[in-house]
């Protein structure tokens, strides 16, 4: 098959290739070990490596290069699996390539042409292919073994497989990678050899592609601190998105719940499927390349020409089309792109049935033509469906307009020949007036909120002024308005380099906010949300929860020095923007950071424009910022630290640490540069970050640390880099800033100007583009996914390193079997939401919650990870057991067990004297832990993060725990009947299975008959006239125990309901006569038991104990 051409940098690495033919411009090769001779000693060992279960995995032993006669380096185009396929290609590249290629003059043009013939080649052959690509009996056969091999839990839903060579030190396992829900598993068994691994998406650190010497190309998996590599697969880049897309899928589900909520294509873990995750994954960069609303998807891709008028050429590039937008993007290196909301449509037209062409008219009389579209008339028919409109013949003159346009290549003044050519345009919106009102009909909106940016109201233009000042910005408005009328205004405008050009000089006041919704796409949501940020105000006004309190204290302190946040009207429009804000996304609520921004956002945007601004900085611009952990900056900063090794290696090889950048630059990302610049150069810093995203405060910063580079190599510590570069950041200035000087940020600490030369902002933006304009976005984005993963990891490794340091003050545990358990208690509540969305662990887990509440289990994950640790191994009657334990563990009864709880239980258990362990298993048969209903827990748990919290509750709790004295055994209530038959049955199941079990037996008889005895001979003290009658009930019970020394319960559900019941029955007369034990007596009479005694002192192997849980955990929820 034709592959996408790569390079090859070594011809013959290894010598693992033979030459079949070859010419001057392609060679034919063959792989060592197949084919006639076999290669000797060399070809067995390849033919090693390239051996599998099954014909598909092998790597292909036939491929095709092209090369050039003056060049050294070979592109990879082709590969076959026989060599008939293979002659096949060679045959069509002699006879259509090599008499064109004769023409060409230089080895480039030859390459390049080579090159764009065999894409072509593959973007035919995946048209027909693509239907073909999911071969059901395969697949079934690859999910029968995955079944066979792993042993996963029936729901565990198989996405895809590949196969590959998995390498364990330097010998390579050929074999297969499964890639499921919730697991990366590989199998491989050759010659008696097995290797299985499996290894959860949530327990992954770091997964990179990677390529050395002896691995040409691999993928990088780290988990649990080992590296794990594998290579040799025939499709990488393809599985390396897979895995990418299911390890930021469990990142979400698990650990960013707030961001998974998002995400509602991947909302239930039983239904991912590959060429799901694939679609996601490319409509994911698609609403980030267009910046478009989270709800967009992309449905169809269309290659084709737009005519480009300002520059009389078409330009090829893509149509993608959405639910409601139709955007297009070049690809020949123009940068020109335009998006098209389908609300702005008024008609699709098709001039020509030969030319494959379609004109799309939009309001503010424009068109744009498309050309060789290949599907030409489906997508003029889609477009129409999803615009509400019919072909309809009164919109002809668009298309004539359009054509004699584009006929006159040779008119110079562009703007002057669209203007003279629109006349036959307007005579229909003359004639449609309802297009017209469509256009215009968001300007009333919200009259209920400030309908002024800030900076107009406390800063109007003064049109007479004639400053220099005041001048340049006049030619900024003029240079922006000829890039109007040229490229268009509003949504349907061309993005191109010159836009960006005008973007680096610095947008004119009176033009930011209508640029800054244009860029960020918040114009888009506020067009199709109308009147929503007025009933959000209506509707958040006087709420108070925890948000808006915070929001209180810091309207004060956002930007204080403004006019503007020195009154009441930029004072409330700012608590309006935040409180509603925080009302529509309570996941977010309000942190800190958001006020300066949003202050800056309403100097120059209209109030419901700052909301809906705020709303794409966010959601889209800045995913996951805003939270309490700020786990997108932290990503950003990881990034932010690769990109200084690469580009600035001087101050790599002297700060060898780059945490101290993380911590200084925080600020930086948080707020866009905007704490630490004057307002007058930080707004040109928020202009580039609307119009490139993260990529230009990235640039920014990189800029910022090259320019002090001499001086923070020559500093000796942390305090003299970051006076440094504080100094740095006062002497940025505006020079072009018309705003007088009491609106201008006084820099703080800059009084000795004279030390420190002044560097304006737009020159300083200008050398950031220029030397760092050259990383990509989609660079930056691959970087975010693979650090997000090694921050978030990081930040749960803290947590447990502080769960940890607070619960080991309380247990005798050590360090490392805490550890230990701690993953198998955060596994265990992982298992819990592998396969549904509903469970109680999953619906509370709330990261912002405190440390030893992150992570909790429900009755059902606790039952199981109990009934693998508990000391007692031959215990029958786990179920019962473990639900009453986990009922007195919840103290709270909010059905939830956090892990200082069940430490302290298994604590108690495994290292607790003989009088707390019999302590614990007498509060089991105490109310709470008896007394509840069979069927369930107490749920009590309130909803988190939402509504206002009750401080005082939280406080009077906090109190009574400091408060709390040690539990005495005078204080433990007395068991009654009914209680002390089901603990002596407990003791029973507990022993079942001992060596010593006769024994025990005997002695728990023994002791049983000599309470009820010793109550006999007080009832009787108590009441000396009636001893019959006392005797009756007691000698009934001492049969009921005796009878049970000899036959032991084999549950004790059955039994607890019983005693349950003939209480109820005996009815007020008979609770009279019923007897009871405090806890003194029963451990005076088992202490007197040495079986008993030594029992309960016997060691555990803690370390046994949690190697057995950790290999049955899954195994148990499989078997489930």
């Amino acid at each position: 098959m034709w592959l996408k051409p790569e390079e090859i940098l070594l011809k013959n690495a290894f010598k693992l290739w033979v030459t079949e033919k070859d010419n001057e411009y392609f060679v034919l090769q063959r792989r060592r070990g197949y084919g006639e001779g076999g290669g000797g000693l060399t070809g067995l060992l390849v033919g090693t490596l390239d051996t599998v279960l099954d014909s598909t995995s092998k790597v292909a032993p036939f491929r095709i290069l092209h090369h050039t006669p003056d060049s050294q380096v070979y592109w990879s185009i082709a590969c076959g699996v026989t060599k008939e396929e293979i002659v096949q290609h060679w045959d069509w590249l002699q006879q259509n390539i090599m008499r064109t290629l004769s023409v060409f003059d230089s080895s480039d043009d030859i390459t390049s042409f080579v090159q764009g013939k065999i894409r072509g080649l593959i973007a035919e052959e995946g048209k027909t292919s693509l239907v073909m690509e999911d071969d059901p009996e395969k697949f079934r056969e690859a999910l029968l073994r995955f079944e066979k091999w792993f042993e996963l839990p029936p729901e565990e839903k198989l996405v895809t497989y590949y196969s590959c060579s998995y390498w364990r030190g330097k010998v390579p396992c050929q074999g297969w990678l499964y890639l499921s829900t919730n697991f990366l598993c590989f199998y491989s068994y050759l010659l008696g050899a097995e290797v299985k691994l499996v290894i959860s998406w949530d327990e992954i650190w770091r997964l990179e592609k990677t390529s050395n010497v002896i691995l040409t190309e691999s993928i990088h998996v780290l988990a649990h601190g080992e590296d794990h590599y594998f290579s040799m697969l025939l499709h990488l880049n393809e599985t390396f998105v897979i895995m990418e897309q299911l390890a930021d899928y469990s990142i979400k589900r698990l650990f960013d719940k707030e961001a998974f909520q998002r995400e509602p294509a991947l909302s239930d873990p039983l239904q991912i499927t590959k060429r799901g995750l694939e679609a996601h994954a490319k409509s994911e960069q698609f609403r980030m390349f267009f910046r478009l609303p989270k709800e967009e998807n992309l449905l169809e891709v269309h290659e084709s020409f737009l005519w480009v008028p300002f520059s009389h050429y078409n330009t090829l590039g893509k149509i993608c089309l959405s639910e409601n937008y139709l955007c297009f993007a070049s690809q020949d290196g123009s940068q020109c792109h335009v998006i098209i909301p389908m609300r702005e449509v008024v008609n699709v037209e098709k001039p020509e049935s030969s030319s494959r062409a379609l004109t799309v008219c939009v309001r503010g009389k424009r068109a744009l033509r498309f050309s060789e579209v290949r599907d030409y008339q489906r997508l003029a028919n889609t477009i129409r469906s999803r615009c509400g409109i019919s072909a309809s013949p009164q919109h002809s003159t668009s298309s004539e307009w359009f054509l004699k346009l584009k006929n006159d290549t040779t008119n110079k003044n562009s703007s002057k020949a669209i203007r003279g050519e629109c006349q036959s345009l307007i005579n229909h919106f003359e004639d449609n007036p309802e297009d017209v009102t469509l256009m215009v009909g968001q300007k009333d909106s919200s009259k209920a909120v400030s309908t002024e940016a800030l900076m107009t109201v406390f800063h109007p233009q003064d049109v007479e002024n004639l400053d220099p000042k005041m001048l340049k910005e006049k030619m900024k408005e003029q240079s922006w308005n000829i890039h109007f009328s040229e490229y268009g205004r509003g949504t349907s405008m061309f993005f191109t380099r010159k836009t960006r050009d005008l973007i680096v000089r610095g947008v004119p006041e009176a033009l930011r906010g209508e640029l800054w919704m244009l860029f960020s796409g918040a114009v888009n949501d506020m067009a199709t949300h109308p009147g929503y940020y007025t009933e959000l105000v209506e509707q958040s006004l006087g709420t108070s929860t925890l948000a808006t309190d915070e929001i209180e204290r810091d309207l004060h302190r956002s930007l204080p020095e403004h006019p503007a946040f020195q009154s009441d009207t930029g004072i409330s429009a700012l608590r309006r923007v935040l409180t509603a804000y925080a009302y529509r996304n309570p996941k977010i609520g309000y942190c800190q950071a958001m006020n300066i921004l949003t202050s800056v956002l309403l100097l120059y945007a209209k109030e419901e424009e700052a909301f809906w601004l705020l709303v794409a900085v966010c959601e889209r611009m800045l995913p996951d910022y805003f939270n309490r952990r700020i786990i997108g900056a932290l990503v950003d900063q990881a990034v932010f630290e690769d990109l200084i090794r690469e580009n600035l290696p001087q101050l790599v090889e002297h700060m060898t640490d780059l945490s101290f950048f993380s911590s200084v630059s925080l600020s930086w990302f948080l707020t866009l540069f905007i704490s630490v610049l004057p307002i007058e150069s930080a707004v040109n810093v928020v202009d580039c970050f609307f119009y490139d995203g993260i990529k230009a405060i990235l640039q920014l910063g990189l800029a910022v640390l090259d320019y002090n580079m001499e001086a923070l190599i020559s500093c000796h510590d942390d305090a003299e880099a970051v006076t440094i570069l504080n100094k740095f950041f006062d002497s940025v200035t505006n020079k072009d800033s018309p705003l007088p000087p009491t609106v201008q940020q006084a820099s703080v600490g800059n009084n000795d100007k004279t030390s420190h030369f002044n560097v304006d902002i737009s020159e300083l933006i200008r050398e950031a583009y220029e030397k760092y304009g050259n990383i990509r976005s989609e660079e930056v984005e691959s970087s975010r996914k693979r650090n997000k993963l090694h921050v978030i990891q990081t930040l749960e490794d803290t947590t447990k390193q502080n769960v940890i340091r607070v619960v080991s003050q309380e247990v005798r545990l050590s360090a490392s079997q805490l550890d230990e358990l701690y993953n198998l208690f955060k596994r265990q509540h992982f298992l819990s939401c592998y396969w549904t969305m509903k469970s109680p662990a999953l619906l509370h887990h709330d990261p912002s919650l405190a440390y030893l509440e992150q992570y909790q289990l429900g009755f059902q994950e606790f039952s199981v990870l109990f009934s693998l640790l508990e000391p007692w191994a031959f215990c029958r009657t786990k179920s019962t057991l473990s639900l009453w334990s986990f009922r007195l563990i919840d103290e709270n009864q909010d059905g939830l067990v956090n892990f200082k709880e069940f430490c302290c239980a298994l604590d108690t258990l495994y290292s607790g004297s003989f009088t707390n362990k019999l302590k614990f298993l007498f509060k089991l048969h105490l109310p709470p832990a008896f007394d509840l209903p069979e069927d369930g827990v107490i749920r009590k748990s309130p909803e988190r993060g939402r509504g206002k919290v009750d401080l005082q509750a939280y406080l009077k709790q906090w109190q009574n725990e400091i408060l709390k004295k040690e539990e005495t055994i005078k204080d433990l209530p007395r068991i009654n009947q009914t209680q002390f038959i089901q603990f002596s049955k407990t003791l029973y199941n507990i022993f079942h299975g001992d060596p010593e079990e006769e024994s025990l037996y005997r002695a728990v008889a023994h002791v049983t008959s000599l309470l009820l005895r010793m109550e006999e001979v007080g009832r009787r003290l108590q009441e000396p006239s009636s001893p019959p009658e006392a005797a009756k009930p007691v000698n009934t019970a001492v049969a009921a125990e005796e009878s049970s020394a000899e036959e032991a319960p084999t549950t004790l559900e059955s039994s607890d309901t019983s005693s349950s019941q003939n209480s109820q029955d005996a009815g007020p007369d008979l609770t009279e006569m019923e007897w009871s034990f405090s806890f003194e007596q029963v451990l005076a009479s088992l202490l007197n038991e040495p079986a008993i005694v030594s029992f309960f002192e016997r060691p555990v192997d803690i370390q046994t104990k949690m190697e057995q849980a950790k290999v049955r955990q899954l195994k148990l929820k499989a078997n489930k």
